[in-house]
């Protein structure tokens, strides 16, 4: 299990359209797990750095400590035993 609390808050790089980045949020919000959303569409460095951590162009990119998801409801299983 991981502590994510205010201080290590997991990230996700996501775009306002995709669905997958907006269940992404609303699990996150609904189990009350803090996080900062890097908007890809607003910020085009955060695009490079989805780039740059996973070598695609692919949102939700999540990142919780020292690792990365790329997608959310194919890692949900994974990501859900991590936070829990």
């Amino acid at each position: 299990m991981l502590k994510i609390d205010s201080k290590t808050p997991l990230q996700i790089y996501t775009i306002p359209t995709c669905s997958d980045c907006q269940f992404a949020k609303r699990y996150f919000n609904e189990h009350q797990i803090p996080y900062i959303d890097f908007n890809c569409e607003e910020d085009v460095n955060y695009a490079k750095e989805v780039l740059d951590l996973t070598g695609k162009q692919i949102v939700p990119t999540i990142i919780i400590q020292d690792k990365v998801f790329v997608g959310f409801a194919e890692n949900l299983k994974e990501i859900s035993e991590l936070l829990q």
